[in-house]
């Protein structure tokens, strides 16, 4: 059951897109918890909450093309 539409943010989309691996590897080397699956809920439990329930309530506009 969906509520609301996302606005497409594109400069979001961009930086989403080309974010190196090369990056990514070096922060889950230096950070603890880098890029696990549910770290959100260890570091910020009331954001976490909402993210889910937004990413719940709502679509985006690439849900129309699905």
């Amino acid at each position: 059951m969906k509520f609301g539409m996302r606005k497409p943010s594109l400069a979001k989309s961009f930086k989403a897109r080309t974010t190196t691996k090369y990056k990514r590897k070096v922060k889950k080397a230096l950070i603890p918890g880098y890029g696990n699956k549910g770290m959100g809920w260890a570091k910020n439990p009331k954001k976490a909450a909402y993210n889910k329930v937004y990413k719940k309530t709502t679509s985006s506009l690439w849900d129309l093309f699905k």
